[in-house]
């Protein structure tokens, strides 16, 4: 029966069929060495992550495309800041809460070096470069004179140990320094006492780490998987070809200099006899002759010269880097031109569109990285320490709601994109608030700037053409004037068209 059975034709749709179908699965002929190791990306980053971190840091300090693309991450992310536009129902407590605050960002750092939205850009620079940002709240005196007793500081990946996974006596695990409770909460950060590559640091720390809770640091990273505990730097997936195309740089602009060096090559039947300008042999026998403008050199029987003609790069040189620095914008997630500052191959439409695209990318880490996990925080134990010091009188809970801002991003053609938000506004599409926001401005700001403007210019006596008050529909230029002899106009002189004349701009 079994021989039977193998010149019986199987039916349809068996697993191999099945297999057939996920090509990605094969393990035939050109995928047969592809079997990558089924890991963790816990794993990966506990094992990979110092050296990945040291290699990335060294590219964006000695590789410029590298550098520039993490200025323009960070520029773009957070630009002059992400700020807080306060949502309380009560005007003046919700004033006092935004003075308050405005004037307590400029203590906010711990090393006094910058203001709390510099803080946001080093933080953003932290995260491209070395995938997460550590800050800790550090809570200070009454007597050391801040606003709010608060200040922030901020700390490198290197600071929490990759390496440090154990058990603790208490029982909960700590995976790469970060200990978790039986049912997988953060209670704290086992933080090194200082930076393993700062050598100006002598001090001698007994215990290496220090155990900081978790209430009092926050933790910074775009997490790409589910589980995952520790970051990975943005330009993880470009690193290898920063680093290679930099060295084939390097390479070919030392082969060009070295190919300029020579500029010919002389060949004599006699080597004991010195040509004009020609100087005495080194020790490896080698003479050198200087050539200078005017000269006219008579060679002897026997004597040429060869003139050196090094290879150029070639006309496929800037195709290729072309293509290979496409490939790292598209890795490292910036558009072309923001990496390398070549716009020569764009024009408005591939602009705004690469734009459009970019922008939604870096919506997603504004409102689901900085917003969330840095500035609502950040927020909450300010109002907090603001009512608790005094300086602040108010619930907590009610001085809570607030709105993030991102920086506003500048317009590509402005006055189509003015146009388009004044014809959403007045067709009830969008409000007014989420306009003058998209700029990143606080609408109260703005109202009160506007009011105290037209106040202003009516004490004085001012007449402006068009008043901060008034609201401006979206005009459009007329392409050419009312012929009044076709009978554009009525009898009565009235202009069907709605066009005033005397003023066709309008």
């Amino acid at each position: 029966m079994a021989l039977f059975d193998l010149f019986r034709r199987r039916k349809p749709g068996g697993p191999e069929v099945m297999r057939a179908r996920l090509e990605g699965a094969m393990a035939k002929r050109r995928l047969r060495g592809w079997n990558p190791p089924l890991e963790n990306i816990n794993a990966l980053v506990a094992s990979g992550g110092p050296r990945l971190l040291a290699r990335s840091r060294e590219l964006v300090v000695t590789n410029g495309y590298a550098a520039n693309a993490c200025e323009a991450f960070a520029a773009n992310l957070v630009g002059d800041g992400i700020k807080p536009s306060s949502l309380i129902t009560d005007a003046g407590l919700r004033d006092q809460v935004q003075k308050l605050w405005l004037a307590w960002t400029d203590e906010a750092d711990a090393d006094g070096l910058t203001d709390f939205y510099g803080l946001q850009a080093m933080a953003a620079r932290e995260i491209f470069v070395g995938g997460e940002c550590f800050v800790r709240l550090r809570p200070r005196r009454a007597e050391d004179g801040l606003l709010v007793p608060l200040q922030l500081q901020l700390l490198q990946s290197e600071m929490l140990p990759f390496e440090k996974t154990e058990t603790d006596p208490n029982g909960n695990r700590i995976r790469c320094g970060i200990e978790f409770d039986l049912i997988g909460r953060r209670v704290a950060y086992h933080f090194r006492r200082r930076h393993p590559g700062d050598r100006t640091d002598q001090r001698v720390a007994v215990p290496e780490t220090v155990r900081v809770p978790a209430e009092e640091v926050l933790h910074i990273y775009r997490p790409i998987d589910a589980g995952q505990i520790r970051g990975l730097p943005h330009v993880a997936p470009a690193m290898v070809r920063l680093f290679l195309l930099d060295q084939y740089d390097d390479a070919e602009l030392d082969r060009k200099k070295t190919a300029a060096m020579f500029a010919g090559f002389i060949t004599k039947s006699a080597p004991e006899d010195l040509m004009m300008g020609e100087s005495e042999a080194d020790l490896d026998g080698a003479a050198i002759a200087s050539l200078e403008p005017g000269t006219m050199q008579v060679l002897l029987p026997g004597e040429d010269v060869k003139f050196s003609s090094p290879a150029d790069v070639g006309g496929g040189y800037e195709a290729f880097q072309y293509r290979t620095l496409l490939a790292i914008s598209a890795s490292l997630g910036l558009p072309y031109h923001l990496v390398t500052g070549d716009v020569r191959q764009a024009n408005y439409s591939s602009l705004r569109a690469e734009l459009v695209e970019f922008r939604r990318r870096i919506g997603q880490l504004q409102h689901g990285v900085m917003a969330h996990q840095l500035c609502r925080p950040i927020w909450r134990r300010w109002l907090e320490t603001a009512v608790l010091s005094g300086a602040l009188v108010s619930d907590p809970v009610t001085a809570r709601p607030v709105q993030w801002i991102p920086p506003r991003w500048d317009w590509v053609d402005p006055l189509k994109d003015i146009q388009a938000q004044v014809l959403a506004m007045e067709a009830g599409l969008t409000s007014r608030r989420k306009v003058v926001e998209a700029t990143g401005y606080d609408i109260e700001e703005v109202d009160r700037e506007n009011a105290s403007d037209a106040k202003r210019a009516a004490d004085l006596g001012l007449t402006f053409r068009a008043s901060s008050c008034e609201t401006q529909g979206a005009r459009a230029t007329p392409t050419r004037q009312p012929d009044l002899s076709d009978g554009a106009e009525d009898d009565d002189g009235d202009d069907p068209t709605g066009t005033d004349r005397t003023n066709p701009q309008e």
